[in-house]
C-alpha cells in the first residue's frame, strides 16, 4: 500500500495548545441520544475531517462547538474558554469562528459584497470602506472578485457557497467549521469549493470539516475521525483511517462509499441502521425550523 506524504500545510510536529477541546460531550434530542461521551481535541493549524454515515451525529457535533446546539452534558473548550459555561460570552467566542453550512444562508436581498460586509460592520465595528476592502480581498481569494455587485440568485450553487466562505473569512476567524459544504452542489461545482478549502488548509487555517469527500479528506486532512451511532469509532491519520481502517464498521462504510456498485447483502446487514435512523430523524425534527439569524447583528452569520 502506498503511503501519502503528510499534508503540505503541516510545518511542525510541535503543535500549539488545542484550539478546541471536547470532553465527554453528550447530546440528546428528547429520548434519542445523538452524541455519546465524545472526547477529541483539535490543535492550531490542524485540518480534521469528520466522516461517517448519515445519522452518526457529525453535524450535531459541529453545531455543539459553537453552541448552535446546546450540549446535554460534557464540556467544549474553544481557546480555553468553556462555551457550555452559562457565564460564557458566546457571541464573543463565535466572533472568532467561521461556519459554512450545507445551505448557503446568504441574504437574498443583499449583494455579494453587502453579504460579506454587514457582520464586519456590526460585530467588528469596521467602517464601510474597511469592511469592503476586507470583503473584496476575500472574494478575490475564492475567485469571485468580479461578482461583488451581483445578488445571490444570479450565482450558481457553487458560487454561492464560495461567497459564504468569503463572508466567514471576512470576520478573520481563527477556526473554520464546515458542515458538508459540498453536499447540496451539483457534482461539477464541487471542485471549485474544495479548491478554496485546500488553499485555506495550505495557509494554516484550523479547520473541522464534516464531509463525504473521501479524496479531499485523504489529501488534505491531518486527521480523520470516523463517527457512527453518535460515537467516535476511529481517529487517526487519513492513511490509517481511510487507507487501512482497523474497525469493521469503518471498513464497511468505506467499502460502500468507495465502491458503491458492490452489493454484498450478508456483509451489509448492519444492526445499527435502526439507531442511525432514529438519530437522523431526531436531528431533522430538532432543526425543522430554519436556523436563520433573528436579526442582522447575529455574529453566527
Amino acid at each position: 500500500m502506498t503511503t501519502n506524504p503528510a499534508p503540505t500545510h503541516t510545518t511542525s510536529t510541535d503543535r500549539e495548545a488545542a484550539v478546541v477541546e471536547i470532553r465527554d460531550l453528550r447530546k440528546s434530542f428528547g429520548s434519542v441520544e445523538v452524541l455519546t461521551n465524545i472526547t477529541a481535541s483539535i490543535k492550531q493549524g490542524e485540518v480534521v475531517c469528520v466522516i461517517g454515515p448519515s445519522g452518526s451525529g457529525k453535524s450535531t457535533l459541529l453545531r455543539c462547538i459553537n453552541l448552535l446546539e446546546q450540549p446535554s452534558g460534557g464540556t467544549v473548550l474553544v481557546d480555553g474558554i468553556d462555551v457550555t459555561d452559562p457565564d460564557c460570552d458566546i457571541d464573543q467566542v463565535r466572533s472568532r469562528m467561521g461556519m459554512v453550512f450545507q445551505q448557503f444562508n446568504l441574504f437574498s436581498h443583499l449583494t455579494v459584497l453587502e453579504n460579506c460586509t454587514m457582520a464586519q460592520q456590526v460585530v467588528h465595528k469596521r467602517s464601510k470602506a474597511e469592511a469592503q476592502k476586507v470583503a473584496r480581498a476575500n472574494l478575490e481569494k475564492v475567485g469571485l472578485g468580479d461578482r461583488a455587485d451581483d445578488f445571490p440568485a444570479q450565482l450558481s450553487g457553487g458560487q454561492q457557497q464560495r461567497v459564504a466562505i468569503a463572508r466567514a473569512l471576512s470576520m478573520d476567524p481563527e477556526l473554520m467549521l464546515f458542515d458538508e459544504p459540498t453536499s447540496a452542489l451539483d457534482p461539477e461545482l464541487v471542485g471549485d469549493v474544495l479548491a478554496v478549502m485546500r488553499r485555506l488548509a495550505s495557509e494554516g487555517m484550523t479547520m473541522i470539516v464534516v464531509t463525504h469527500e473521501m479524496a479531499f479528506a485523504r489529501e488534505v486532512a491531518d486527521r480523520v475521525i470516523f463517527m457512527d451511532g453518535g460515537v467516535i469509532v476511529e481517529d487517526g491519520h487519513p492513511d490509517r483511517v481511510i487507507g487501512d481502517p482497523q474497525h469493521h464498521r469503518t471498513r464497511t462504510f468505506l467499502k460502500r462509499v468507495l465502491d458503491p456498485t458492490h452489493v454484498d447483502p450478508e456483509a451489509d446487514v448492519d444492526p445499527d441502521d435502526e439507531r442511525r435512523s432514529r438519530i437522523k430523524e431526531a436531528e431533522l425534527s430538532a432543526r425543522a425550523q430554519p436556523q436563520l439569524p433573528g436579526d442582522i447583528t447575529d455574529p453566527r452569520f
